[in-house]
């Protein structure tokens, strides 16, 4: 299957690789979703635009637990250097990730495409203005706007808000470019990312999913599923590239 995937990658025009939660859980963050999910622990209520505005102090006490004290602890894995090679070898154009947590980059990707948002800039509530995490105090909570002392949330995708435009419209142009699309980690359950591979197929791209399990995606659309960790299977993969 390695030889079968490694094939269809070099004989494609354009390959995008489109990650979700599974891809960061071997550098210590757990998916959201799931048995071991994080919505688990803690209530998804706190992630919703209205009750963050509404009781900001509580919103922020998660928000800081999970997302800076927890997540920021990680490390790009083994999955994270490999997509990252590939981009810098050309057999990438892009990576499409619904993560927040800035690994892709911190890997050495530069094309990617944050489709929820980033956790490295919080954004004004009131002036939206933006400011990246490192030049805001988090001892004091909820954090505000130096310019404007509103308040300042994450700058990413809550629930009940919208996908950024500039980040929906790049991803689906990748999916009527793209001839491959490799999915890594995601189990195709959150809308409306899971439309863009999906989207993909229906204009004729082949498509390539490393799964630790089954998803939708494996029985509606997958060409070939490598199952295991990413970390391994896509090391193999690098392998025969």
């Amino acid at each position: 299957m390695y030889e079968e995937a490694a094939e269809l990658i070099s004989n494609a025009k354009r390959v995008t690789a489109f990650t979700g939660a599974g891809i960061s859980v071997e550098s210590g963050i757990p998916a959201f979703r799931g048995e071991e999910g994080l919505w688990n622990k803690y209530d998804p209520i706190m992630a919703d635009i209205s009750f963050f505005l509404n009781n900001p102090l509580e919103s922020w006490k998660m928000i800081k637990e999970v997302f800076y004290d927890f997540f920021g602890e990680a490390e790009p894995n083994t999955a994270h250097y490999v997509l990252a090679e590939m981009e810098l070898s050309g057999i990438i154009k892009t990576v499409i990730t619904q993560n927040v947590d800035n690994l892709h980059q911190e890997s050495g990707s530069k094309n990617v495409v944050e489709f929820h948002g980033t956790s490295q800039k919080l954004i004004c509530v009131n002036c939206y203005k933006k400011h990246k995490i490192e030049n805001i105090d988090l001892i004091i909570l909820p954090p505000k706007c130096p310019d404007c002392c509103g308040l300042l949330k994450p700058d990413f995708v809550f629930f009940g808000e919208g996908i950024p435009e500039h980040a929906r419209n790049k991803a689906f142009l990748e999916a009527d470019k793209s001839d491959l699309f490799i999915i890594v980690g995601t189990t195709g359950e959150v809308t409306p990312a899971s439309s863009i591979p999906q989207l993909a197929k229906r204009n004729g791209a082949k498509i390539i999913e490393v799964n630790i399990e089954s998803s939708t995606f494996t029985r509606d659309i997958t060409d070939i599923f490598l199952k295991g960790k990413a970390t391994v299977e896509l090391e193999n993969l690098m392998e025969y590239l």
